[in-house]
């Protein structure tokens, strides 16, 4: 079974990703990840940001070793690499291992921004995981200072807000909801209450009882 999750920064679909991964006992891809450690790359040893070639290459052949950095969650990697990823040859780069990782056996769980719409459409189960942008910046901000990291609120809400922009009006694979992926707002939710409603819809699914797109879950 492939469990594809889309959604914006700080919606909690990486919570949710990774506890079901425990859960099921999937292997999970943090899709996202994969441009950090690109950008995070390029940024330690002095790469252009804006040149298609080399990052290409940098995507090629490092970004998988340095997956696990704690730098990486930094705002300035995170703008970095939603910068990075807007290139058409930085998504093909990562395209064929992100679709090979999505058809492990016995099943996998991969979120992103395309992933329900581009690396894997034949998802078994979709999720579109939302919140408002003010809940997803005090989240961040919060995660930040959890890191002991400096974080002003303020800021933070704006590079939210700018990366949006940029996910969403990006040329290549730009992020939206799919046509058949059900939408969970956890803006009023908590991450357990995220978790049983997604575990609901893959239940549901596993039993083959219905199609994903006639499925409606209320908060």
């Amino acid at each position: 079974m492939i469990i594809a999750i889309d959604g914006p920064a700080g919606a909690g679909k990486g919570t949710l990703s990774r506890s079901l991964a425990a859960y099921l006992g999937y292997p999970y891809l943090d899709t996202g990840t994969l441009y950090r450690a690109a950008a995070l790359y390029l940024i330690k040893n002095g790469g252009a940001l804006d040149d298609p070639t080399v990052i290409k290459a940098t995507v090629e052949s490092v970004a998988v070793d340095i997956i696990d950095d704690d730098n990486l969650r930094t705002s300035e990697i995170a703008l970095a690499s939603s910068k990075i990823a807007k290139i058409p040859a930085v998504r093909e780069a990562l395209l064929e291992f992100q679709q090979k990782f999505a058809h492990r056996s016995p099943g996998a769980i991969l979120d992103g921004r395309d992933v329900t719409t581009v690396i894997a459409p034949e998802a078994d189960v979709k999720l579109f995981v939302t919140a408002l942008l003010e809940v997803r910046a005090l989240r961040r901000h919060q995660e930040l200072l959890d890191r002991d990291q400096v974080s002003i609120y303020a800021k933070v809400l704006a590079e939210i807000k700018a990366r949006d922009e940029q996910d969403k009006h990006r040329i290549s694979a730009p992020m939206r909801k799919a046509d058949d992926a059900i939408e969970i707002d956890t803006s009023d939710l908590k991450p357990l209450d995220v978790f049983r409603i997604a575990l609901t819809v893959i239940s549901e699914v596993a039993k083959g009882k219905f199609s994903m797109p006639k499925l409606l879950i209320n908060k």
